[in-house]
């Protein structure tokens, strides 16, 4: 029997059919290798995730507030109770604090002293600052007659002075400081025109050399007239005021609640003569103490 050999249909390759078996077998990935598929979740499990994910922020919603608006009887209610907790300074120790920076204590001293200097030779009054450059407002009768003037600012410094101008009708006398302190403040100076009797006023200065001292009062009233009991001229348009004044008093300022200066202290009217107060002091309108230094402060 003649044997025959078995090719593959294939002309190209002329193969033996088991050797392309053979091959193809061996180009197929193992069983181990091809690819798995898990089987998807059911819609069930989906919704119950979800479901569980919702109550876990209504719970938190629940459980963290919304923020609250404010409205103005809460803004209104928490200012109330911050006032009621906490004290807030009185108006005459905003004045006080406002005008302290220029105030300055005045010494007159001389060898052969005025009467007004008494026995020892030295009259202790007030000025404020009203320029930057040094200049100061006082009352006359504080360095009449004295030899030499000597001025204490806030910080401190002491410096001799000297005068530059002078208002005898107005018992007015401006000084010109010889040294300046560094950070020297002038004070505010406000209009008398809209003043009303029953306003605060507060009266800075050395009343019997001590001092700074602050007193507190209201006007009086205005456009007051006094005579000092020496005769000396009558003065006129003076501002009336109840803050304790004394010797030494003179030549400081009378402000307002704002600490604005409004006038300067001149006088105490006692009838008793007494060198004491007893509620009724008098300022020179700062409009006059302007023009004693040469300038409007309006």
């Amino acid at each position: 029997m003649r044997k025959e050999t078995l090719y593959s249909s294939s002309s190209r390759s002329r193969q033996p059919a088991v050797a392309v078996a053979q091959a193809d077998t061996a180009t197929k990935p193992p069983r181990s290798w091809r690819r798995v598929r898990f089987p998807r979740p059911h819609r069930s499990w989906l919704f119950a995730i979800g479901l569980l994910a919702a109550l876990a922020l209504g719970v938190r919603a629940a459980l963290v507030p919304a923020p609250r608006t404010f409205t103005q009887a809460d803004v209104d209610a928490a200012v109330l109770h911050t006032l009621e907790k906490t004290t807030l300074p009185s108006q005459a120790a905003k004045a006080a604090d406002a005008i302290r920076p220029s105030v300055v204590r005045v010494r007159g001293m001389g060898k052969n002293p005025h009467k007004d200097l008494g026995n020892t030779g030295v009259t202790t009054g007030s000025g404020v600052v009203v320029v930057e450059t040094g200049l100061i407002l006082t009352s006359l009768h504080v360095v009449v007659g004295a030899e030499q003037i000597e001025v204490t600012f806030a910080d401190g410094l002491r410096s001799e002075a000297h005068i530059v101008g002078a208002q005898p009708q107005n018992d007015l006398a401006v000084l010109q400081a010889s040294k300046l302190p560094d950070d020297l403040v002038p004070a505010t100076l406000r209009s008398t025109q809209n003043l009303t009797p029953g306003e605060t006023v507060v009266a800075v200065g050395f009343p019997f050399g001590i001092g700074p001292s602050v007193t507190s009062g209201v006007i009086s009233g205005l456009k007051r007239e006094y005579q000092s009991p020496e005769g000396n001229a009558l003065l006129t348009n003076l501002i009336q005021f109840d803050a304790a004044a004394n010797p030494g008093s003179s030549g400081g300022p009378l402000v307002t609640a704002d600490g604005e200066v409004i006038g300067i202290v001149t006088a105490i009217l006692n009838p008793s003569e007494q060198r004491v107060f007893i509620g009724i002091g008098f300022a020179v309108p700062i409009e006059n103490a302007a023009a004693a230094v040469g300038q409007t402060p309006f």
